[in-house]
């Protein structure tokens, strides 16, 4: 993990923010490219009723759309939190290399039990349960209470800190 990944990995937290402030599980990635050109951004927007608006598969989307075989094979995936199940499919289905996170799927499901709130209906499986394959990095230790003040604050409803 160098000084770029973590600039990555901060902007991914303020995308985080954006969704929390609007209502929105706070997670927030970014797709960059093998020349360190961010590519493509989103945001959580899972609030409107449509629980696969996840950022990690709208960027395997995109990527699939928008990018060949080898260019997304070379790019990096940004992630506030580590990609759940079916983004980690997405994103090995469409041929997209490595993932760097800020915090790890073990850590939020931590996080959600201290708060009381209820697993969702699919099982917390990390990113190298679903996809050996994928190179991973993260979590990282200086972003997670952080993020984790996030998630507190968008289990509790709040809409600032």
């Amino acid at each position: 993990m160098d000084d770029d990944d973590l600039a990555h990995l901060r902007r991914c937290v303020e995308l985080a923010a954006e969704a929390a402030d609007a209502g929105d599980e706070p997670f927030g990635s970014l797709l960059v490219d093998a020349a360190g050109r961010v590519r493509f951004s989103d945001r959580n927007r899972i609030s409107g009723g449509d629980a696969t608006r996840h950022p990690e598969f709208a960027i395997a989307r995109w990527a699939a759309e928008n990018l060949t075989p080898d260019e997304r094979a070379a790019a990096t995936v940004y992630t506030s939190g580590e990609h759940c199940p079916m983004c980690s499919a997405a994103h090995a289905l469409v041929g997209l290399g490595r993932i760097v996170f800020a915090s790890s799927g073990a850590q939020y499901a931590a996080w959600m039990a201290e708060l009381g709130v209820t697993p969702g209906p699919v099982a917390g499986l990390s990113i190298r349960q679903v996809a050996p394959g994928v190179p991973v990095a993260g979590p990282v230790p200086e972003l997670a209470d952080e993020v984790s003040r996030l998630h507190e604050r968008a289990a509790r409803g709040a809409a600032s800190p």
